[in-house]
């Protein structure tokens, strides 16, 4: 997948995102309960897009809300949005960016199927976990249907979204999961980040 592409893709769709967007209030309570956001913490929001989980986690009295996004333009709508000074955006690649920082919970939200390596991402936002630090990946919406959305015009810039049982393989070299869901509602993976690379630990939690 051309990295150029999915920047230009995104920047393209932008100054419409918020328009089109559909929340379902219950789902978005479900998946940050699952990925334990709650007050006091540092959040990093992957692929954040125009921000649209920023009122979700402030609701929640975060310390502070990191998003980064590919796409310039999607942060020029994001930071058009918020002028909350717990709240920072970055344009860049999440799985490259010097942050400089560890952060208490990292969500890659509604993105998966546009990182190409799922496995370099998990490792990456691993490496900016402390012990104890959560990782979610989730989606608004059932696997089946992520994959038909983005058979249409996203087919050049997404990789379907992987099944849940090899997503959180994935998690297994760095994270205890606590939660792996995909049912016709969304799709949730969520790990705690374990002392100690390399150590299986333990795969069970809230599995459905």
């Amino acid at each position: 997948m051309d990295q150029n592409k999915v920047r230009e893709y995104f920047d393209r769709l932008a100054p419409e995102w918020d328009a089109g967007i559909v929340r379902d209030e219950q789902v978005i309570r479900e998946i940050l309960d699952g990925a334990e956001i709650g007050a006091g913490q540092d959040v990093l929001d992957v692929a954040c897009g125009t921000g649209v989980l920023i009122p979700d986690y402030l609701a929640r009295g975060v310390r502070s809300v990191t998003g980064i996004d590919l796409s310039p333009v999607m942060i020029a709508e994001a930071r058009g949005k918020f002028r909350d000074p717990r709240v920072r955006f970055l344009c860049g690649d999440a799985e490259r960016e010097p942050f400089g920082r560890l952060f208490d919970r990292v969500v890659v939200y509604n993105a998966l199927p546009h990182f190409p390596e799922p496995g370099r991402l998990v490792a990456a936002m691993a490496a900016l976990l402390p012990p104890g630090g959560v990782l979610t990946v989730a989606h608004g919406m059932s696997r089946a249907k992520i994959d038909r959305h983005h058979e249409g015009g996203a087919s050049p810039v997404s990789m379907g979204l992987l099944h849940e049982d090899a997503l959180a393989a994935l998690f297994a070299p760095y994270f205890d999961v606590t939660v792996k869901r995909s049912d016709g509602r969304m799709y949730q993976v969520a790990g705690r980040r374990r002392e100690t690379d390399g150590d299986t630990g333990n795969c069970g939690g809230n599995m459905v």
